[in-house]
């Protein structure tokens, strides 16, 4: 078995996804940024305000690294951003991991993150119409990272189990 990449943008059902995928599979569930977390003893938030994101781009590049360096069999989600720097998105192609971009609408994202936004620093200040407007031009300057993984699943109008099952179909 290899190593299963799941990404997308926030909001698009990673750590939902990769927890069901791991209950069927038995195959362990990472979230990268609670693994950076972890190593660096302090919250994404607090890393963002004490270090600055370039600091922790380059904790996120190091931690996706000895993850995929691992023997361990796992199922990593990146964070939103991860494909999108230190050129992460060139890892995804590696021939000992399946990476899988969770693909959702502007719609879907932001009918999924409009009644959650507090809890996502980068859209927990804006009114419905900035939001949408952000998730559009961030969605539309992260797809070409996120069009390297290997494989595609849209996730719009889809229960949790469809887009496991459609996943588990890849892995077939």
């Amino acid at each position: 078995m290899k190593k299963i990449v799941l990404l997308g943008y926030m909001g698009c059902g990673k750590s939902t996804i990769a927890q069901n995928l791991s209950k069927i599979t038995n195959i362990p569930f990472l979230d990268l940024d609670k693994c950076i977390e972890k190593k660096a003893n302090l919250s994404i938030n607090e890393i963002f305000e004490q270090h600055g994101e370039i600091y922790f781009r380059k904790l996120e590049h190091e931690m996706f690294l000895e993850l995929l360096q691992s023997s361990e069999n796992t199922i990593i989600g990146l964070g939103g951003g991860t494909p999108c720097y230190a050129n992460n998105h060139l890892l995804l192609q590696n021939e000992d991991l399946v990476s899988i971009y969770l693909k959702a609408s502007i719609d879907t994202l932001y009918n999924r993150l409009v009644h959650n936004k507090s809890k996502r620093p980068l859209i927990a200040n804006m009114d419905e119409e900035e939001m949408k407007e952000f998730i559009a031009k961030h969605l539309f300057d992260r797809s070409f990272y996120y069009n390297h993984a290997q494989h595609k699943v849209v996730v719009d109008n889809k229960t949790v189990d469809e887009t496991v099952d459609d996943i588990l179909e890849i892995l077939a």
